[in-house]
C-alpha cells in the first residue's frame, strides 16, 4: 500500500508524539502540534498512538491511494474530499486504490491529521518518525511532503472492521466510513475568542501590575508569522517591573515567553530547548490541542490556573484516553 502526493498542500509533514530525551543535546521533542487529534486518529485505526501521522496545515495535499486503505482524518476541518465526495471527520474510513484525497477550503482550525492502519513505513531517528524541519531529519528525508513523494505503508488490515469491509467489497463506492465517532472534537471546540489556561511561570511577578492585568483580562491575536516553532501574540504590549538580565534556562512546549518588544510568544512544538526571555507561564497541558488549531487573526483570551488544577485535568482527560480505547478496540472486532 502506497500513498502518493500529487500536490503537497501548504506544509504536510510527517509527524509522531515527538523524540523524548535527548533535550540535554539540543534536539527538542517536535512531534505533532495537536497530540489529541493525532491520537485519536490513531486509534480510530487501531494504531498505537505513537504511530507516525501526516500533519496537514490549512491547505491540504492531493493524495493517490495506490491501494486500499484504512483511514482516520481528526482535527482542523479543511474540507476533505475523497473522488470530490465530501468526506466526514473524527471515523474510520475505508478508501479504495485508485480514489484520491483532495482539501477545500479550511472551514475550523489549521491542523488536520490523518492516520493510515498498519502506519507509514519510515526509518526512525532518535527514537521517532517526526520530521525537523530545521535541521532537516526524520520524517519523509527530513522535509514537507512535495509532488511525487510516495509513502509506503504496510498491507491495510481487514481484520479491522469486519462488517465495514463487508460493505465496502460488495459495493463501488470510493470510499465508506462507520456512521458512530466519538465526540472529542468538543476537546478542540474552535470557539472565539479561544479560552487557554496558564500556570504562572517564574517571571510572572516581575510583570507590573498593569501588564498582570492586561494579560489576564485583554485578548490577543495571533499573528501571521507564527508557525510551528511558537504563536505569536498580538495585543496590549506587556511590560516588567524593570529590565531584566537573565541566563538561558530550559523551555517547554506551551512556555510562554516575553521578549524586549513586549508581544508574548506562546512556545510550541519545534520550540528551541532553551531560551533567555522571561517565562511568564506554562500553558495547561490539555490546552495544547486548542492552541495548535489557531490562525492568523483568530482570538486569544488567559485565564490563570494553579499546577495542581492543570494535573487534575490532564489526568482526567488521559483517563477518559484510556476508556476510549478499550471501547474502540472492542468496536474493531466487528
Amino acid at each position: 500500500m502506497s500513498l502518493l502526493v500529487e500536490t503537497p498542500g501548504l506544509l504536510t509533514t510527517v509527524q509522531d508524539l515527538g523524540r523524548r530525551g535527548f533535550q540535554h543535546l539540543g534536539v527538542g521533542p517536535g512531534g505533532v502540534m495537536d497530540p489529541v487529534s493525532h491520537r485519536l486518529a490513531n486509534l480510530l485505526v487501531g494504531n498505537p498512538e505513537t504511530a507516525a501521522t501526516l500533519e496537514i496545515t490549512l491547505a491540504g495535499p492531493s493524495l493517490l491511494f495506490e491501494g486500499d486503505a484504512l483511514i482516520a482524518l481528526c482535527g482542523a476541518d479543511l474540507a476533505p474530499a475523497i473522488e470530490e465526495q465530501p468526506v466526514r471527520l473524527w471515523r474510520p474510513t475505508l478508501v479504495r486504490a485508485g480514489a484520491r484525497l483532495t482539501f477545500g477550503a479550511g472551514r475550523q482550525g489549521c491542523r488536520c491529521y490523518l492516520a493510515m492502519a498498519g502506519g507509514f513505513r519510515l526509518p526512525l531517528v532518535m527514537d521517532s518518525a517526526s520530521t525537523s524541519l530545521a535541521a532537516g531529519f526524520g520524517g519523509y528525508h527530513g522535509r514537507a511532503l512535495k509532488r511525487g513523494d510516495r509513502l509506503d505503508g504496510a498491507p491495510c488490515p481487514k481484520e479491522r472492521y469486519p462488517s465495514l469491509w463487508q460493505r465496502f467489497d460488495r459495493g463501488l463506492q470510493p470510499w465508506l466510513a462507520l456512521d458512530w465517532f466519538p465526540a472529542w472534537y468538543r476537546e478542540l471546540d474552535f470557539l472565539q475568542p479561544a479560552g487557554l489556561r496558564l500556570v504562572p511561570g517564574p517571571q510572572w511577578p516581575a510583570l507590573t501590575a498593569e501588564a498582570r492585568r492586561g494579560l489576564l483580562e485583554d485578548s490577543f491575536q495571533v499573528a501571521s508569522n507564527s508557525d510551528r516553532m511558537g504563536i505569536r501574540l498580538r495585543g496590549p504590549r506587556l511590560a516588567l517591573e524593570r529590565p531584566m538580565e537573565m541566563l538561558s534556562a530550559g523551555v517547554a512546549t506551551g512556555t510562554l515567553q516575553l521578549p524586549p518588544d513586549g508581544a508574548p510568544i506562546l512556545l510550541m512544538a519545534d520550540r528551541q530547548t532553551t531560551g533567555g526571555y522571561p517565562r511568564l507561564g506554562e500553558l495547561a497541558s490539555v490546552d495544547l490541542a486548542k492552541a495548535a488549531q489557531l490562525r492568523a487573526s483568530d482570538t486569544v483570551r488567559f485565564t490563570a490556573i494553579t499546577l495542581e488544577a492543570a494535573q487534575e485535568l490532564l489526568l482526567a482527560r488521559e483517563a477518559r484516553f484510556h476508556a476510549l480505547a478499550r471501547v474502540l478496540a472492542e468496536r474493531q472486532s466487528y
